[in-house]
């Protein structure tokens, strides 16, 4: 049976960009479905990255260095989250996407950090991965360099998700989901960095979608 993963955009997201996280799927065996209101259809959900989560939904006013708010999107990504969440169908998040994932469970962003907006380099910094995480099991390791292109990072954690990395700052870097089979969400961009380690995220996503449904565990 074809993997296919639902995979949302903002209207504003430019090619470039879209075309990085379709070729991650497709090097994993997914094929990336776009534009869906609904899972139906796919076996998993992937949170890319993108504009600034609205502050409005985790109860704060708009910082000066917060992107406009795209509605549609987080209004979209609530409903296709919500539906994977309840059907336990795997899901990755990166960047936008683990700050998505904390605000729509409850939780609340810091709307602007220093120090994580390096959009050309491949390397930046490393983080620390919690032992026994998924993403321990995922990477094989308690360390890794990671790129970095955001200004926004998860605050108050939402109630069911675990920090399962964070970078020298303490900033979070990775959450997961642990009363589900697979929910794995990272701010670093692996993406961009399929030719190296970073695949293990997206082939790891994909034997999830593979297993299929089953108990949370």
């Amino acid at each position: 049976m074809e993997l296919r993963a639902a995979l949302p955009f903002g209207i504003g997201t430019p090619e470039e960009k879209r075309g990085s996280y379709r070729a991650a799927l497709r090097a994993a065996g997914i094929e990336p479905l776009e534009g869906s209101s609904s899972l139906d259809g796919a076996s998993g959900l992937l949170l890319a990255g993108g504009t600034d989560v609205d502050p409005a939904l985790y109860g704060q006013q708009r910082a000066p260095e917060t992107d406009d708010p795209d509605s549609r999107r987080d209004a979209l990504e609530a409903v296709l989250l919500l539906q994977a969440l309840a059907r336990d169908l795997p899901v990755l998040a990166i960047c936008r996407g683990i700050q998505f994932l904390n605000v729509a469970l409850g939780g609340t962003l810091v709307q602007h950090v220093e120090g994580h907006k390096f959009p050309r380099q491949r390397e930046v910094h490393p983080v620390s991965i919690a032992a026994g995480s998924r993403l321990e099991s995922i990477l094989g390791r308690r360390e890794f360099v990671v790129n970095s292109r955001h200004h926004q990072c998860a605050g108050r954690l939402a109630p069911g998700l675990a920090v399962a990395a964070t970078a020298p700052d303490g900033v979070v870097e990775a959450l997961e989901m642990p009363a589900r089979r697979f929910v794995v969400a990272v701010q670093w961009h692996p993406e961009a960095r399929i030719d190296g380690d970073d695949r293990k995220l997206f082939d790891a996503f994909a034997r999830a979608m593979e297993r299929g449904h089953g108990a949370p565990r």
